[in-house]
């Protein structure tokens, strides 16, 4: 479980293609910190170190993974939002949040407003009821509030800590970025479509 407050930010050191699955190093402030078998959010994924060396750790995506988030374009050098699990004594600064991507956004507009930055991400329309008003959203593994709430879009706005402090610098309009929708929200709708099923 985390909380969607990064940690730091790690940088791709090298990518393998195994099969259908895609090998990452990842070069970080904390890998030294993490242990094999560790689950470790990257950019709101949930991945398991595989092997620590160094200030570098080592993680595997499948096939899955790759195509319901936007791990298929991480490069060397792309930068990766971190977070270690929460500990049962820490706070929960941001919301709770799995690490399970349901979807990718589009980024449809960065527009920088003199501190702070406004961006706009557009996602598929059947994900609409997960979206509300003031709500909490995991972009990139980042604990976000969103606002002006559309059918199929939405606005975040980012302070200038979160903006030097995690990859949301590196989304421009056409970026993609992992989306997590509220847990909370997502058991709710769950019960109510049941409810209607069983009418």
């Amino acid at each position: 479980m985390f909380t969607g407050i990064v940690e730091t930010v790690g940088k791709i050191i090298s990518t393998t293609q195994n099969g259908t699955n895609k090998t990452f190093w990842i070069e970080s402030e904390i890998s030294d910190q993490l242990k094999t078998d560790q689950s470790v959010s990257h950019s709101g994924v949930c991945l398991t170190v595989e092997a620590v060396t160094g200030k570098t750790h080592q993680v595997t995506a499948i096939l899955e993974t790759l195509e319901k988030t936007n791990l298929g374009d991480w490069q060397v050098d792309s930068l990766i939002n971190l977070e270690r699990c929460l500990p049962m004594n820490g706070r929960l600064d941001g919301h709770l949040v799995q690490g399970h991507v349901d979807t990718t956004a589009s980024c449809t507009m960065v527009n920088e407003q003199e501190g702070s930055w406004l961006y706009r991400f557009q996602f598929a329309e059947k994900f609409a009821p997960l979206v509300i008003e003031k709500g909490s959203i995991c972009l990139n593994g980042i604990s976000l509030t969103v606002f002006n709430v559309g059918k199929d879009a939405f606005s975040v706005a980012i302070i200038p800590y979160t903006y030097g402090h995690t990859n949301i610098q590196q989304i421009v309009a056409g970026g993609k970025v992992n989306i997590e929708f509220d847990m909370v929200g997502k058991y709710i709708v769950r019960n109510l479509d049941l409810q209607k099923l069983s009418a």
